[in-house]
């Protein structure tokens, strides 16, 4: 007999392959309990859990739906950097720098748990606020987990594409102050060397790794949170 966290699993599985997708409304608990053959309290505890997540929405009478922004708020909270970007009274723009299909790099692919030939998708996107550098968003994305067709990513950001699209179960973020790299201190307009506050970041779904991205954010940057 199924557990919670098998119908957690497969609910995840659900939303990443778009046969729930977002906002849309998922089953009823008793019907989910009858399509797995469990009581209708070990389907009430998966889902509890996604919501507490942020991945689903539960209102009393009006069932529950797909998050139309799935965003983790227990212990990994993702941005969309528009979003970040329009809070500060700026204008958001971005430029997708390169696309590349391939074998990524043996510290990336041990990161995500990926053996040898694994496939990905490498994206470097320049974020803008008012038209100035903001954000250099480094990214190797996983295409065996992603939902098709993909975008291209010229005409929507991976970051904004990902938090709308694809549900993750876990995560990590680590953040640092790094000296600039020359590709990135040519994209942000800074000096080689110059100091950047940056953020690392992998997700991975119930199965499987989707994203390993690294944030370079131009000088002057502020991270404020809430506790």
């Amino acid at each position: 007999m199924a557990g919670w966290e098998d119908i957690r699993a497969e609910v995840l599985r659900r939303i990443r392959v778009r046969d729930w997708p977002p906002g849309g409304l998922i089953p009823t608990e008793e019907d989910l309990a009858a399509e797995f053959g469990v009581a209708r309290a070990t389907v009430n505890r998966a889902l509890r859990d996604l919501a507490e997540a942020g991945v689903l929405e539960r209102r009393r009478k009006a069932g529950t739906r797909v998050a139309l922004l799935p965003v983790r708020k227990a212990t990994l909270d993702i941005p969309v950097i528009r979003q970040e970007v329009e809070a500060r009274g700026q204008a958001h723009s971005f430029r997708l720098l390169e696309r590349v299909e391939g074998a990524p790099p043996v510290p990336v692919a041990s990161r995500l748990g990926l053996g040898p030939g694994a496939r990905m998708i490498w994206l470097e996107t320049l974020h803008l606020a008012d038209g100035r550098p903001f954000v250099l968003e480094s990214r190797w994305l996983n295409p065996a987990v992603l939902p098709a067709p993909l975008p291209d990513f010229a005409q929507v950001s991976a970051n904004e594409w990902l938090v709308a699209h694809v549900a993750y179960a876990t995560g990590d973020i680590a953040f640092s102050a790094e000296g600039a790299a020359t590709r990135e201190a040519a994209a942000l307009g800074v000096a080689e060397g110059a100091a950047l506050f940056v953020t690392e970041r992998t997700t991975w779904t119930a199965e499987a790794a989707i994203t390993f991205v690294r944030l370079a954010h131009a000088p002057g940057y502020r991270l404020q949170t809430m506790v």
